[in-house]
């Protein structure tokens, strides 16, 4: 199934800035297909094609027991979780009994209504914070997105902006491209009914799913401020959801001082296979700990540069001109990106300068 046309390198960034106006956040490479992983015996993870208005879709993962199952976050359209339940019913008669948002992005939580309403005894699962932050944001979001596609299509017929400032060619191929793509999305959206946890834990949940344990854990805020993984100990497999994205990750945002001791703690985890939020499934810890690594080494220099120059906001350009005159950025961009144009664009335009910020932003006030 190939529902969302390829982003190319110079689309990247204009699609990023649409985006982030929306309060949204972007895959680390563009995905076409459906795909379904076997993990284990009863355990599958679902990776989902890009949405039709570029949005990518979260990775989710089904954990079957003898007596219940549990999937891992519920993606971004309504339509593709209504495909991964209907895939669920044919591996399984046995109900989907819980439902974990591993945070609040709407490419993990979207597809909330459509379990709720395919099982009703379902339980939806989040950090605290978690479902705090999804009652805080998801009303915005609905009332966001048509008015967003409203103004990008007044301004592509304006051939303006929204400061009044005229549209490169570039730009104005750019918004044709992406604008179809979201109305059928804002369609599906319109009739949705949002559906929040009800069941919420501080730092760790332990489920009993019938010979087979999934322990929901909260190890320290990273991607978010209610980031949750999972882990199944006897099959040693750890879902991760935005905290390990692949293979270009996802440092948009969040914080990023915090994420390198959340992901050391999820490193000490006894795990064979690692599910990320997007991106392939991996066999080992060794991009688990190149992340740590680069995030150890980008906040190291967003220190050392914040006591260089100062803090507060203003000095934020000084900060980031002396990281950058620091850090191989070229060397970390080819050990994540490699030579894939995309990957490339993503890592220059979204990660980089977003760990950078983030990282900034986390210490200024000190």
């Amino acid at each position: 199934m190939d529902c969302a046309p390829t982003v190319k390198p110079l689309q990247r960034s204009v699609l990023l800035w649409i985006l982030l106006l929306s309060v949204a956040w972007a895959d680390t490479s563009s995905t076409k297909q459906r795909t379904v992983t076997k993990l284990a015996d009863g355990v599958y993870e679902i990776r989902h094609p890009d949405a039709p208005d570029e949005f990518p879709q979260s990775n989710t993962t089904v954990v079957i027991g003898e007596r219940d199952v549990l999937v891992v976050d519920s993606c971004y359209l309504p339509s593709a979780a209504r495909e991964d339940i209907a895939q669920i019913r044919k591996w399984t008669s046995k109900p989907v009994r819980y439902l974990l948002n591993t945070h609040w992005h709407y490419d993990h939580t979207m597809g909330n209504r459509a379990y709720a309403d395919a099982f009703p005894g379902i339980s939806i699962i989040a950090q605290r914070e978690t479902r705090r932050q999804m009652a805080g944001y998801n009303p915005g979001w609905f009332d966001r997105y048509p008015k967003r596609t409203l103004q990008l299509r007044e301004q592509l017929a304006s051939g303006n902006d929204e400061t009044g400032k005229p549209l490169t060619e570039v730009q104005k191929k750019q918004f044709a491209a992406i604008l179809p793509g979201r109305d059928p999305v804002g369609a599906e959206f319109k009739t949705i009914v949002d559906r929040l946890p009800d069941t919420t834990f501080d730092e760790a949940l332990t489920l009993d799913l019938g010979n087979r344990v999934a322990e929901l854990k909260f190890l320290g805020r990273g991607n978010t401020a209610g980031d949750a993984v999972v882990y199944l100990p006897k099959e040693k497999i750890l879902i991760t959801g935005d905290l390990l994205d692949h293979p270009v990750p996802y440092l948009g945002g969040g914080y990023p001082f915090e994420q390198v001791a959340t992901l050391r703690r999820m490193a000490q985890l006894d795990a064979d296979t690692i599910v990320p939020g997007h991106g392939d499934v991996l066999k080992d810890k060794v991009f688990l700990n190149q992340v740590i690594e680069f995030l150890e080494v980008v906040t190291s220099e967003v220190d050392r540069q914040v006591y260089r120059v100062g803090n507060g906001s203003r000095n934020l350009d000084k900060v980031r001109e002396g990281v950058e005159q620091n850090v191989d950025v070229a060397a970390w961009r080819q050990k994540f990106a490699g030579d894939d144009k995309d990957d490339r664009e993503f890592f220059d335009t979204f990660s980089w300068p977003g760990v950078i910020t983030a990282a900034y932003a986390e210490i200024w006030r000190r």
